[in-house]
C-alpha cells in the first residue's frame, strides 16, 4: 500500500467507526452507565493499541514509538479537556442523556480540524524549520499558563462564538424538555437553533484552543503528519466514553494539571533543543537529541507522579475527614 492509500484506508475505517457509534450503538439517548462507560473505553484504547501494532508491523519499531508517544500525550491532555465538558454542560444544565450526541458532533468537527492544524503544520515545518522553535517556545507558554489555570477560570458565557450565535442567529424559546436533542427547529414560523446547538458551538470552538495547544506537541515527537493524525484521531475517539467514565470523578485528579504543564514544558523544550542542536551541533534533522523511547518515559513519570500525587491527597482528605467525624461523636 501506498501512503496515500493508507490514508484513505484511515479515513474509512475513522468514518466507519463514527456512523456505528452514532447509527448503531447510539441511536437512541440515553444516559450511559458505569459499566457501558468501561467497555467503551477499554474497546477504544484496544483498538489505538491494535492500530498500534499495525503501525510497527508496516512502518517499523520507531514509528510506533511515535505513534504510542503521541497517543499517550493526546490522551492525557483530553482528560484536562474533560474537566471543560463538564463545566460547560453544568453550565448550560444539559441532561446526560444528551451529551453524548453533542460530544459525537464536537468530535466529528474535532477530527477535521485536527487534520486542518496537522496538514498545516506539516507544510509550514516543511517550508520553514525555523518555525520548529516557535512551536516549541508555544509549548513553554501553553506549559506554564496550564500550571497557573484553575477551575474557575472556565467561564462558558464569555464564549466569542456563542455571544456572536445569540446576537444574529434566532434561537428557540423551547429548549431539550421540549425538541430533545436537536439543532434546528421550526418555531412561529421560522427556522431556529436550539439551545442544545449552541452549547455544541461552545465545545466545538473550545476544541480550536485544544487543537492549538495538543497538536504542536506531536510536533515535538515526530513530524510525519500519517502518525500525527492516527495517534490524534485514536485519542479524541475514545474522548466521550472516557468523559462519562471520568467526569464524576474529575476533582480526584487535581494536580493533574501540573502534571500535564510539565509534559509541555518538556516536550516544548526538546522541541527548541533539537533544533539548536541541529543549528549548530551538526544533529541530522531527523534525530533528537534524547530518543522517543526515553521522551516516553519522562512522559509516563510526570503523569504518572501527579495522578498519585492526586490521588494519595484525595485520601489524606477522606482519612481527616473520617477523624473529624469520629471525634465530633
Amino acid at each position: 500500500m501506498t501512503l496515500a492509500e493508507h490514508w484513505i484506508a484511515f479515513s474509512i475505517l475513522v468514518a466507519v467507526l463514527l456512523a456505528l457509534d452514532l447509527f448503531v450503538f447510539h441511536r437512541h439517548d440515553h444516559t450511559p452507565s458505569l459499566r457501558e462507560s468501561v467497555g467503551w473505553s477499554v474497546f477504544w484504547v484496544t483498538l489505538a493499541l491494535a492500530f498500534n501494532g499495525w503501525i510497527w508491523y508496516w512502518f517499523g519499531a520507531q514509528r510506533a514509538l511515535d505513534y504510542l508517544t503521541g497517543y499517550v500525550i493526546e490522551k492525557s491532555l483530553s482528560v484536562d479537556n474533560i474537566f471543560v465538558f463538564a463545566v460547560i454542560f453544568r453550565f448550560f444544565l444539559v441532561p446526560l442523556k444528551y451529551q453524548y450526541r453533542i460530544l459525537f458532533w464536537g468530535i466529528l468537527g474535532a477530527v477535521v480540524l485536527r487534520l486542518i492544524f496537522i496538514l498545516l503544520g506539516a507544510a509550514l515545518i516543511g517550508k520553514f524549520h525555523w518555525i520548529v522553535p516557535i512551536f516549541g517556545l508555544f509549548l513553554i507558554y501553553t506549559a506554564v499558563k496550564l500550571a497557573l489555570h484553575t477551575g474557575e477560570d472556565v467561564h462558558p458565557e464569555k464564549n466569542i462564538v456563542l455571544r456572536a450565535a445569540r446576537r444574529f442567529l434566532p434561537v428557540s424559546k423551547g429548549g431539550h424538555e421540549q425538541y430533545g436533542h436537536a439543532f434546528f427547529v421550526r418555531e412561529a414560523g421560522r427556522r431556529c437553533i436550539t439551545p442544545i446547538f449552541l452549547v455544541l458551538l461552545v465545545v466545538e470552538s473550545t476544541d480550536v484552543l485544544f487543537a492549538v495547544d495538543s497538536v504542536p506537541a506531536i510536533f515535538g515527537i515526530t513530524k510525519d503528519p500519517f502518525i500525527i493524525f492516527t495517534s490524534n484521531i485514536f485519542a479524541i475517539l475514545g474522548l466521550r466514553a472516557l468523559y462519562f467514565l471520568l467526569a464524576g470523578v474529575i476533582e480526584m485528579f487535581r494536580y493533574l494539571h501540573y502534571g500535564l504543564s510539565a509534559v509541555l514544558g518538556f516536550v516544548g523544550i526538546n522541541m527548541v533543543a533539537d533544533y539548536l542542536a541541529e543549528l549548530y551541533g551538526n544533529l541530522p534533522e531527523s534525530d533528537h537529541l534524547i530518543p522517543t523511547w526515553a521522551k516516553l518515559a519522562v512522559i509516563a513519570l510526570l503523569l504518572g507522579i501527579s495522578m498519585s500525587a492526586s490521588i494519595f491527597a484525595d485520601r489524606r482528605e477522606e482519612k481527616r475527614g473520617e477523624g473529624r467525624g469520629e471525634r465530633g461523636e
